[in-house]
Order: structure tokens, then sequence, then C-alpha cells
């Protein structure tokens, strides 16, 4: 089993403080006009996708209800927030544990404008200091899954490494990897998704080691790949392109024998480099030699390689940055207070009142038709013989985390199978309507 985040921390650490300062001085106003036990539902939406997407990925369920259950106030964190709430807010806090609600898309699932991602119900007390924990985990890691699962249908089924963990924070990188795998990923460098997600690593060499073996009669790269490839066996893959990527592969070769494992090439016209290096290694009996192609790839580049005898790519700085959309622009919003509903109205900003529920219809060819949102409380507007699936399933009941929560496995395999369902137009990296439309209960599209 994969070490949980838990696990790791050191004992007593809590996530409570992984908030803003307005969420506890709401709740003290709440406290104190009489307000904060309210019946409430909140809700987790993204207005419109990334400029560009066609589907946002739902990544980062399973760290939120780990993170959840961590959220609570010790006290090292009562003396941070005492400094500016009155002792009756500090009390309640000492005693805070979520004992609401929570139903969600599973982990892996699609989300299109409006989806209803996450469902919170609760007090407004205990539901809204959770705000920020919420959005800054699938913020960022529904992000990176979008991201990456772009990658993933880019590359047409060839091996996929993260390797961006020296191009974000060192703790987003952990998250990144684990979101990149549960998107398709095959791999990460970072050691640490593998210790605490179970993520399959991978890495070889830098050009740091070739450059090392450098003496006063100039470059020997023959020895630094002889010293790889005895410390690691044939299998390895070698760094070709710090000198010379010709005299790189020959002296590869030469030195590993034609059953050299892989050639990684992280520089240049890497179309170009691709066909040469193929046709020199077939040249010298090195048929089965990979090709694994790194530096600066993002979608477009990778879907750019397609054509050529590529095997691997290694993703970096565009993987964990999402590829020019760092975060999924998800909120948090009051839906519903004490069965009320409620919405915000301000413009571009405005909110849909009510608690909601949301389904998807299906072709009986597996193809998404559209995803339909409709009130909580009324009757499903589609029956499952027209195709319909539910959407949110139950995530947190009265404060516990439910056993049959998906697991990061299961979420890898919800959005595999869910990327061939999309219609085919989803799936290209050109700039289009949401692959598939939202419609409200009303008849209405967002």
């Amino acid at each position: 089993m994969p070490t949980q985040i838990s696990d790791i921390r050191d004992a007593g650490a809590s996530t409570a403080l992984l908030t803003d300062q307005y969420e506890l001085t709401m709740l003290s106003a709440a406290l104190a006009d009489g307000s904060a036990f309210r019946n409430c539902s909140f809700e987790v939406f993204a207005r419109r996708l990334p400029d560009g997407r066609r589907y946002g990925v739902v990544a980062g369920t399973e760290r939120l209800l780990d993170a959840l259950e961590q959220f609570r106030f010790g006290e090292p964190e009562l003396a941070i927030v005492a400094k500016f709430l009155d002792d009756t807010t500090v009390e309640w806090l000492r005693n805070y544990r979520f004992s609401g609600d929570i139903d969600g898309y599973r982990e892996g699932d699609f989300y299109f404008p409006g989806s209803p991602i996450l469902s919170v119900r609760g007090t407004f007390a205990e539901c809204v200091i959770l705000e920020t924990l919420i959005l800054s985990i699938l913020n960022h890691d529904s992000a990176i899954a979008s991201a990456a699962a772009r990658m993933v249908s880019a590359a047409g089924g060839r091996r996929m490494i993260e390797m961006g963990s020296r191009r974000t924070h060192e703790q987003a990188a952990v998250a990144a990897s684990r979101a990149a795998y549960l998107a398709g990923f095959d791999a990460t460098s970072n050691l640490e998704a593998a210790r605490r997600h179970d993520v399959p690593s991978a890495g070889t060499s830098a050009h740091a080691f070739t450059l090392l073996h450098t003496t006063e009669d100039g470059p020997d790269e023959a020895a630094a790949f002889r010293g790889q490839v005895a410390a690691l066996g044939v299998s390895t893959t070698l760094l070709v392109d710090t000198y010379d990527i010709t005299e790189g592969v020959k002296t590869a070769v030469a030195v590993a024998g034609p059953e050299l494992g892989g050639v990684r090439i992280d520089s240049g016209d890497l179309g170009v480099l691709a066909r040469q290096v193929r046709q020199q290694l077939d040249d010298l009996g090195a048929t089965k030699t990979r090709i694994v192609v790194s530096g600066d790839l993002d979608e477009y580049a990778i879907a750019a390689l397609r054509a050529e005898p590529v095997d691997s790519y290694g993703v970096g700085t565009s993987l964990v940055t999402g590829s020019g959309a760092p975060t999924a622009g998800m909120v948090y919003k009051l839906v519903e207070v004490d069965g009320i509903a409620v919405e915000k109205r301000s413009t571009n900003k405005a909110s849909r009142g009510g608690a909601k529920k949301a389904l998807r219809v299906v072709r009986p060819t597996g193809t998404i038709v559209e995803e339909v949102i409709y009130p909580a409380g009324s009757t499903s507007p589609v029956s499952e013989a027209d195709g319909a699936t539910e959407l949110l399933i139950p995530l947190v009941r009265e404060g516990k985390v439910v056993e049959s929560a998906p697991t990061l496995e299961e979420s890898r395999a919800v959005l595999k199978a869910g990327l061939v369902s999309l219609p085919w137009e989803g799936l290209g990296l050109s700039r289009g309507d949401s692959a598939v439309p939202v419609r409200f209960s009303g008849g209405e599209h967002r």
C-alpha cells in the first residue's frame, strides 16, 4: 500500500492553517450574530475552462480527503489565530471537527463549465473555513491533470515520464507527479511521489555526470558511459547530446553494445535528431535501443513528434505549470441556506443558486452526449434507460471519509476509460467550445 500523506507528516501536524484569515474572521462574525449554525450547501465549480481547453480533469480528491482528516486546531495553531480572533471563536476552533457530508465527481472524471464538482453540506461555520484548503488542492491538481491528459493523448500510447520537480515548489512537485500519473503518465523522477503515492519512479543520468569525466586531455564521454553501464547495466539510457550527438550515439553503442536500452536527446531539433539517431542506431545494430526525448516539451511539441521514431517523452516545466494554465479556476460558493437557494449576481462572477446533482448522458456506442445539471431535490430529468449516469458519489458522511472513496489507481482507470468516451473533437489541441455541452434542468446552457 502507498504511504499516505498523514503517515509522513510530523506527529501532531495539522492542515488547519492552510487557509486564509478572512475565513476565520467570517466565522467569528457568524458565531457572534447567531448565523454560524444555519445548514448550508457549498459547491465547487469552474465558470469556464482555461483558454483553448475542451475539457478538465478532476484531480486531488484523495489528497483533499486526507487533508480534511488533519484539519484540526491544536495549541500551536490556536496560538496563531488567537492573535486576531476573540476567545469564543478560539474555543470553538479548539473542538473543531467537520461533521457534515461531501459528495463529488470521481477523481479522474471530466468536468466542464458549471459542473458541480464538489458538494459540501453542514453548518455554515464548519463548511466556510474549508474553502481555501479545498480550492488550493483541487485547483492545482486538476490543472496539472488536465494538462497531462492532453499530453498523454498527444503521445499516442508512448511512454511518458514526469520530470518537472526542479521547476516548481518542492511540495507542488509531489502533487504534480501524482496528478500526472493519474492522467496516464507512466513514471516520475520524484522520489517523494514514489514514496507518498506509490507512483513508479524512473531516472538515469544528467549532463553533469558526463562532464564529470573530463581530464587534462579533454572530455572522456566513453568513460562516463562505461561508468553508468557498469553501475546500471546495459538496459540503462545514456544521455548522448552533451557534446556531438553523432559521436555520442557511436560511443554509447561501442560501450554498451547493441543491446543498449536507450539513448536520450535533451536539446536541438528533436524531430530531425530522432530520425538521424534512429538511422544511426539501426546501422550500428542497436535496432531495439529506445529513443527518449526531453527538453521543454508540451502537448503541442509532443503532437508534432508523433510521426518521428520517438519511444518515450520526458516532460518537465510545461507539465508542472499546467502548460500555460497553472490553476483550474475553480470557486467555492454558498448555494443554499436552510433549504433556500442563494446565488451571487456580481458581473462575470455570477453563481447559480440551489444544491445540485449532475448526470452524464452517453450514447450506446459509449460517446458522451451531454452533461445535465438539475436541482438536488428533484427527480432526474433523464433516465438510466436513456443512457444517464449520476456523477456525484459519496465521499464523506457525518465527517468520516467513506470506505469506498476512490484510490489513485481507480481514479487513473476512470480517466483512461473516459478519454475513450469523449467526442473525437474533444481530444484535439485546437481551440473550440467545451467537448461536451452542459445543460441545466431548465434547458439553459452555460
